[in-house]
């Protein structure tokens, strides 16, 4: 066989894009498979191929639909997460359909762990030959957990190398039971930290570890415990073929393991929450994605910046910017105030907000406010604010930007104006966000993005303050009293610069319907954009209340008669979208393309 353009060997595996076998590339010069084991550096480049399948989770646009197609972002772009929030997607139309480039990752692993043990390459030591195989197999197992969460119940095909892009008239693989699924990534793994290293060295930063193998089984387990997964009535009678039920009937224990599972990951030790050496909250909190590497992730995508911050800069800023990705009204409710309370309580009918009256929180005029994110740098100022922003928690500063308030991130910071006909609003041009909001969470305030600089992005894909909140959420439902709880979820609510939970829902404690609601909140503020908010609805089964219906934002059609100016009209909660969000949609469809090859296939619930 023939091979064209070797993969580019790089420190970081999550950098690799390929998404093609290695073996099906073409050149002048053959390479043939045999060739492939015996050189070193043909050998560590199949390795790299086994992980160019890998998703990127920071492309919010064309990658993944998991931020569009969430209560927590508007994604304002014609792409697939539109079809998704307006129930128009089917078995013929399925958006951000991974399951053949997953297989092909599959396939790829396989190869890779039949053939590297008899490379007959000089220089690869007996550890290096045990640990890379080790990392082919994470990543079998890892592409076997996201079609897990997407699809429920997958087919598992063993160590065998098989092409399910072939071009065949037809395949005959049943799906396997949900719990096959789940013990199998879980045995992968286990038997992956068994032989990973607990660090690796700084120039392989990204390559799994035994924390990032530990770290899939702690997700699995506690996507497992929740409701989706657990004795779900909707899925119950979804079998294959032969009769086999394919999802698990309710098991409270699996509460327990998911405990005992993200407790093996803490009990490493040497993992932390990151802090700012200035101590500042909200440096602390943006420090997560913005230094290259820290204490606190576990697993990380390093990437270039570019494609994920060029769609969070407002117009106004010059130079490549398509602002059209924002925090929807919702996601903006979510935050608590500085004394730690959260401010609405819930929706009336007509969508105006309950709001909490302790809180301090208010929802009309105006004062004077000086930004905590612009105390950072110099030259800040107080500027007449909408009250709906005063007064809020750091975390919210560092994800929030709203229509008025600077972007000092750079020299002469501009102003965006997301009301119809401002400076980055809708009227002018398509650009623009939906709810009147911009996300502001991975944008590194040191850089001038209107001089082309973007810098580099280090996007969590497992990180310590994760693993604490699965860890409370699971004790909660299994041993509500434990002081754990408290413990976990103070830690992260104290590197935000809010107060302890029961120091301000003091009747929380050992309440578990409440500790259940309030861990719910911190883990869709503290993980806020990083792709969770999505399986955490679906998995919690909660998306026909929060997914289903209008979303809500500012009043971006309010008309400026300043481009540089907001309107008073605009301050004002306003649906932007109605949302479709039917029981169907709590898993991914079978693509009708794959149903046809593959006649053994059931398909999920409703489709």
């Amino acid at each position: 066989m023939k091979f064209i353009n070797y993969i580019a060997l790089i420190c970081s595996v999550f950098m690799i894009s390929s998404c093609d076998s290695f073996l099906d590339k073409q050149e002048d010069e053959a390479l043939t498979f045999e060739k492939i084991w015996s050189k070193r550096s043909t050998v560590e480049k199949y390795l790299n191929n086994v992980w160019g399948f890998m998703p990127d989770e920071s492309n919010w646009v064309d990658e993944n639909p998991w931020i569009g197609a969430s209560d927590e972002a508007s994604v304002t772009y014609n792409r697939g997460y539109r079809y998704m929030n307006f129930g128009t997607w089917s078995p013929s139309n399925v958006p951000y359909d991974r399951w053949s480039k997953f297989y092909s990752g599959i396939r790829e692993a396989n190869v890779f762990m039949q053939n590297i043990d008899a490379t007959t390459a000089e220089d690869i030591s007996e550890q290096e030959r045990i640990q890379w195989k080790a990392e082919a197999r994470y990543a079998r197992a890892y592409y076997y957990f996201l079609l897990l969460r997407s699809y429920g119940p997958i087919m598992l095909v063993g160590d065998e190398p098989i092409d399910f892009n072939q071009n065949v008239a037809s395949l005959s693989f049943m799906r396997n039971t949900y719990q096959e699924c789940a013990d199998y990534i879980t045995k992968e793994m286990t038997e992956c930290a068994a032989v990973l290293p607990l660090e690796q060295d700084a120039i392989y930063w990204g390559k799994p570890t035994k924390g990032a193998a530990l770290s899939v089984i702690a997700r699995l387990k506690l996507y497992s415990a929740r409701p989706l997964f657990n004795g779900c009535e909707l899925y119950a009678g979804i079998a294959n073929p032969d009769g086999t039920k394919l999802f698990p009937t309710y098991d409270k224990n699996r509460w327990k393991e998911a405990a005992e599972a993200n407790k093996k990951v803490i009990d490493l030790g040497i993992y932390e929450l990151y802090e700012d050496e200035s101590g500042d909250p909200i440096k602390s909190y943006l420090g997560v994605g913005l230094k290259t590497w820290n204490k606190e992730l576990i697993m990380a995508r390093w990437t270039g910046g570019y494609y994920n911050r060029v769609h969070c800069t407002p117009r106004v800023v010059g130079g490549t910017a398509y602002g059209g990705i924002g925090p929807t009204q919702q996601q903006v409710d979510a935050y608590a105030m500085a004394n730690g309370r959260y401010p609405i309580k819930g929706y009336r009918n007509d969508g105006t907000p309950i709001i909490d009256e302790t809180s301090g929180y208010k929802e009309d005029g105006f004062s004077n406010f000086e930004h905590p994110y612009d105390q950072l740098k110099d030259g800040h100022k107080q500027k007449s604010t909408f009250n709906m922003y005063v007064g809020r928690e750091p975390r919210f500063y560092a994800t929030v930007l709203w229509s008025g308030a600077d972007w000092p991130y750079m020299a002469g910071a501009k102003v965006p104006v997301f009301a119809f006909n401002g400076n980055s609003g809708p009227g002018v041009s398509h650009d623009y966000p939906k709810s009147g909001y911009i996300c502001r969470r991975f944008i590194d305030g040191s850089l001038n993005s209107n001089g082309g600089q973007w810098g580099n992005l280090t996007f969590p894909i497992f990180r310590l303050a994760e693993i604490y909140l699965n860890y409370v959420e699971a004790l909660n439902e299994f041993d509500p009293t434990n002081t754990d709880i408290l413990l976990y979820l103070n830690k992260i609510r104290s590197r935000a610069g809010v107060p302890n939970i029961e120091e301000v829902y003091p009747e929380a404690v050992n309440n578990q319907s409440l500790m259940r609601e309030l861990i719910r909140k911190e883990r869709r503020i503290e993980l806020a954009f990083e792709t969770h908010r999505y399986f955490d609805t679906r998995t919690w089964m909660i998306a026909e209340q929060t997914d289903n219906g209008p979303m809500f934002g500012m009043n971006t059609m309010a008309p400026v008669a300043n481009a540089n100016t907001t309107p008073a009209a605009f301050w004002q909660r306003t649906e932007f979208e109605v949302r479709v969000f039917e029981p169907k949609h709590y898993l991914y469809p079978f693509s009708q393309r794959e149903l046809d090859r593959n006649k053994q296939l059931t398909q999920n619930f409703g489709w």
